[in-house]
């Protein structure tokens, strides 16, 4: 007796592959059993938060950190603006995946960084979105520039213009 592979109906959602990497970085993210909803799937909540993450981390791996006084933070006193998620294929099990991350634009006091959370190797999208960021004066909460420090290690993410 031969095994029949599984068919796959209408109903069946493929996640979509991406391009090779050719822009921004890819940082390996866990998905943990306990950031499943009831139906066994990734919660839509969780997706920013592991964005978050990577992002941290990136920034990290780049001097730029906040450890807990706001005004001595400078590029990490930053505020969200604007959060863009869409949903490609639900994540359905715990275990390595990676997102990968981009900026869209870096402008004097703002910008605009992209992402995809996908498999380990980046070939398969789960998610996309964008978000904007304002980076903030500590004292008065007001936009101000990014140092330039932070504006040469922005420009090594930036996307390459289509």
């Amino acid at each position: 007796m031969t095994a029949e592979a599984p068919s796959a109906d209408a109903s069946t959602v493929v996640a979509p592959t991406a391009p090779a990497l050719s822009y921004g970085r890819l940082v390996p993210v866990t998905v943990h059993f306990d950031d499943l909803d009831a139906l066994g799937l990734l919660h839509n909540a969780r997706y920013p938060l592991l964005v978050e993450r990577a992002w941290t981390e990136l920034w990290q791996d780049n001097g730029f950190r906040f450890e807990g006084d706001w005004t001595a933070a400078g590029d990490a006193c930053n505020a969200v603006r604007e959060l863009r998620v869409s949903y490609e294929a639900p994540v359905t099990k715990p275990g390595t995946y990676a997102v990968h991350l981009w900026l869209e634009r870096l402008g004097t006091t703002g910008l605009t960084y992209g992402f995809r959370l996908c498999s380990a190797d980046g070939g398969v999208t789960y998610a996309h979105g964008t978000r904007v960021l304002v980076r903030l004066d500590a004292g008065t909460l007001r936009p101000a520039p990014w140092s330039e420090e932070f504006r040469a290690a922005g420009r090594a993410l930036l996307r390459p213009a289509d």
